[in-house]
């Protein structure tokens, strides 16, 4: 770990609460935010309904099974996601069940690629900031002597103190594609670097807010000597993380519900809930001394429009105003030959249309390389984010195959032997001006707590380790009510790495 990691000590308290007296919780979404909820509760006693719509945990990263024309039975998932070294309190919570993490195994490289032939990487990039930012200069193809002569580096000099909530003071009112401007970065270095990462959080930089940006350069680069390197999953996220994390919980007492969409949860008179809730299993209406709404922006949206008498005015036009990023596309194909051995697992790209990045899961994925290896084939997976709205489906599909081909030009050869193509737009907006009206863990209904990536948590984390780390909040805050220990947190640093730095920024009007 980061020498210079901050922890978030767990608040004192008795250990587990005990027999039939003990607290029933219901846990209204099971992703990662209401997965690790419900973990951090049931670990001290608490009795917890865990509620999940579709038949599948994990939210985002479910799997489910399907069969394909040559009639295997595969998993087909919302695909590639990076688990970087710096998500201390989601691999805290893979390591209940994992404690080696022996489930993930590391990439050699996070390389990106223009479509002009431009291509980057981080493998030979210190971990340690600031030298990560200068070799990663100083290496890169983008960053050319007579563009950096242009830069200006007093306006990006609060990138390297980054504290949250104060980096939104000074940067959320203009947007990432602004700022960089500002800054002057060099065009290609912004198309091939900092537009690939701004996009992963499924915004055009010209809609996402700066500070977001900000924050993201401070946990994945500029803040953290984790580096840029990560892991992936060995096998498909049901068999690697959620069926052996349902199975303890249910070693632990907790109701797992898959299946079963939450109708209304209603306030009692003198305190507590009802929930109640449809589908296969769900059974009558029960009570609940407190509830965890861990829910993506249009699921809680709706839900609090079902559901009244949740909270005050200010907060009901909070969650109202919650909005969801463009649509994206994953493709996942099967071809009948391998793509070159030398191709990475992952490739961010820019330049391609459309086209985000290319992984190729059968070169790390168990299930994706024991099909590969029986057919003589190859599993290639392709991601479009920030879509336009009124993007047509079957035209990016066409166009996503187009730019694999043009990468990869062995598979111009490949048959498609089958296809699996998803598109949702189901993830958090987070727009210019935006942070402020975004909700908190804490609601202004006594027992109501919120977890997810859309939710304010007051640390810098950010995407997946966002939504473990409120889970972990949300339940803190309910055990704090009922005198329970609480589960103690890390974080990358709070601020800027380097004393001079943080001395400048400050200069520079970053320390305001």
């Amino acid at each position: 770990m980061d020498r210079l990691a901050r922890r978030v000590p767990a608040r004192a308290g008795a250990d587990r609460a005990e027999g039939p007296t003990a607290p029933r919780v219901a846990v209204v979404g099971g992703g990662i935010a209401g997965l690790t909820a419900t973990t951090a509760l049931a670990e001290r006693g608490v009795r917890v309904t865990l509620y999940e719509r579709e038949a599948q945990l994990g939210g985002r990263l479910a799997g489910w099974p399907t069969r394909l024309a040559d009639g295997s039975t595969v998993t087909m998932s919302r695909g590639f996601h990076a688990f970087f070294h710096q998500y201390y309190n989601l691999r805290a919570l893979l390591r209940r069940t994992d404690p080696a993490l022996s489930r993930l195994t590391g990439l050699r490289d996070y390389p990106l690629r223009h479509g002009d032939g431009r291509q980057d990487g981080f493998r030979r990039v210190p971990r340690t900031p600031p030298l990560s930012a200068l070799a990663f200069m100083a290496l890169s193809d983008s960053f050319r002597p007579r563009d950096l002569a242009r830069m200006r580096p007093r306006a990006a000099l609060p990138l390297f103190d980054v504290r949250v909530p104060e980096v939104y003071d000074r940067l959320d009112h203009v947007s990432a594609h602004d700022h960089l401007e500002a800054i002057r970065f060099p065009p290609a270095a912004r198309h091939l670097a900092f537009e690939v990462f701004s996009r992963s959080f499924f915004a055009d930089p010209r809609r996402l807010s700066a500070a977001e940006m900000a924050l993201m350069f401070h946990v994945y680069f500029l803040g953290s000597a984790e580096g840029l390197l990560f892991e992936v999953v060995r096998e498909p996220f049901p068999q690697a993380l959620w069926d052996p994390l349902a199975a303890r919980l249910v070693r632990l007492g907790a109701r797992v519900r898959t299946g079963t969409p939450v109708e209304e949860v209603m306030v009692l008179p003198g305190g507590g809930f009802t929930v109640a809730a449809a589908g296969a299993g769900a059974g009558a209406e029960e009570s609940y001394d407190a509830v965890v709404l861990a829910l993506d922006p249009a699921a809680l949206r709706a839900l609090a429009a079902r559901s009244p008498g949740l909270g005050d005015t200010a907060w009901r036009e909070r969650v109202a105003g919650l909005r969801t990023a463009p649509p994206f596309l994953v493709s996942r194909l099967w071809l009948d030959r391998p793509v070159r051995a030398d191709r990475p697992g992952f490739l961010g790209t820019s330049g391609y249309g459309a086209l985000d990045n290319v992984s190729v899961p059968s070169g790390w994925e168990g299930e994706a390389a024991r099909w590969a290896a029986r057919t003589g084939g190859a599993v290639v997976e392709l991601h479009a984010y920030a879509l336009p709205e009124d993007a047509d489906r079957a035209t990016t599909e066409r166009e996503l195959l187009g730019a694999l081909r043009r990468l990869y030009p062995e598979t111009s050869r490949a048959r498609v032997v089958d296809a699996r193509h998803l598109w949702r737009a189901d993830c958090p907006l987070f727009p210019v001006g935006g942070y402020s009206a975004r909700p908190t863990v804490d609601t202004t209904t006594p027992g109501l707590v919120l977890a997810g990536d859309a939710v304010r948590t007051g640390l810098p984390v950010a995407l997946m380790e966002c939504a473990a780390t409120s889970g972990f909040l949300a339940a803190n805050s309910l055990l704090r009510r009922w005198g329970l220990r609480g589960h103690a947190l890390w974080t990358v640093p709070t601020r800027g790495r380097t004393a001079v730095l943080r001395w400048a920024a400050a200069l520079a009007g970053g320390g305001r």
